[in-house]
């Protein structure tokens, strides 16, 4: 390892020791674990969390939320922006998104702004469970800890 890379290894936060500093500057995407971990009980297929995951890639700030095109989705994703359309409009039904219109009156519609408070309402039990099932772990395991810690006494009769 040259001296350089050495001493950047030592800034390097730990995303980037994972990932690169290269990929992580150009840009990431932060997913709660239960959307992917549950998204079978979500009522998510593959599909569906890959849209996700492109729309949650154009939502940096809380207050101004996401609107890629169908069409940008579709072209990452190598499938047709018809396809797109479907899934969000029955993830929309199931209430996971909800999608509003953009239109400028001059110009017409442009690409939708995509809400994603119903699948953050949705996943929160499940995050919720998670959050329990490993706050038993760790109680499972700090009680294994304390139990090898303590040696116990045995009294050994001694010949003198």
């Amino acid at each position: 390892m040259a001296k350089s890379e050495a001493a950047e290894g030592i800034s390097l936060k730990a995303n980037e020791k994972k990932w690169t500093k290269e990929l992580l500057d150009a840009g990431w995407t932060v997913i709660p674990n239960v959307i992917l971990e549950r998204q079978k009980a979500l009522g998510l297929d593959a599909i569906d969390v890959n849209i996700l995951m492109h729309i949650a890639s154009y939502w940096w700030h809380p207050d101004n939320k996401p609107h890629p095109s169908k069409k940008t989705i579709a072209a990452a994703m190598d499938i047709d922006p018809r396809t797109v359309q479907r899934r969000i409009a029955e993830m929309e039904k199931d209430g996971l998104i909800q999608r509003e219109e953009r239109r400028v009156s001059q110009v017409g519609s442009k690409s939708n702004v995509y809400h994603l408070e119903g699948l953050i309402k949705a996943a929160k039990p499940y995050a919720k469970e998670m959050v329990q099932i490993k706050k038993a772990k760790i109680a499972v395991k700090d009680a294994m800890r304390a139990k090898k810690g303590k040696p116990k006494l045995h009294l050994v009769k001694g010949a003198s």
